[in-house]
């Protein structure tokens, strides 16, 4: 939907965006992307972490972006200490949280009426048994529904799921608001009615 972008085919299923350290960017300006370390993780890169603005796949200015802004602060922790250990374990915890599942087995599934927002979290905090946060395109003008754009899930420092909640008195990422294009992303109004589109038009 966005303006300058050649998106063809969008995959049908949720993706990687990736795997943020709180309150932290660019930690490490002369730790530079390097892509043949990642050489062996490279089809399910392509499959689960797309670019889905740049089209062709040898496209990596994605994961270049997520590491030098996220992978450079994540790699203080051993376990993710190097980019075949950040991407391989963003991949791992992609394939253990298995949100695609999840959601199918709650019967939440793109169509083209509207869910109740709330109806979507409590389906994913009993699968879970913790709290995600989930983003939304608000309604453009003359619309009533936002559209669901975003799941974040939290994990400890041990990698292990934790409620997405920002901590009181503290400004945190959590609230951050995530710009594609001219549309930001923002966390989803639990009142309005929520589309969960099978295909962007």
């Amino acid at each position: 939907q966005m303006n300058a972008n050649d998106c063809h085919d969008p995959p049908e299923y949720w993706t990687i965006h990736g795997l943020w350290p709180d309150r932290a960017e660019d930690c490490n300006r002369t730790w530079h992307f390097n892509v043949t370390e990642i050489k062996d993780l490279m089809s399910d890169m392509r499959h689960y972490w797309p670019d889905v603005l740049h089209s062709s796949l040898n496209r990596t200015q994605f994961w270049k972006h997520e590491w030098d802004k996220h992978g450079t602060c994540a790699a203080t922790l051993e376990v993710l200490n190097s980019q075949k250990k950040y991407f391989g374990k963003a991949l791992e915890l992609y394939q253990h949280v298995d949100l695609n599942g999840c959601l199918l087995k709650a019967g939440i599934k793109p169509r083209s009426s509207y869910y109740k927002m709330t109806a979507i979290k409590e389906a994913l905090t009993s699968f879970y048994g913790v709290t995600p946060k989930i983003q939304c395109l608000p309604p453009e003008e003359g619309e009533k529904a936002q559209t669901i754009g975003q799941i974040e899930f939290c994990f400890t420092k041990e990698l292990q799921l934790i409620n997405c909640t920002a901590p009181k008195g503290q400004s945190s990422p959590m609230q951050a608001h995530l710009k594609l294009g001219t549309e930001e992303l923002s966390v989803c109004n639990d009142d309005l009615p929520t589309y969960y589109p099978s295909e962007v038009q």
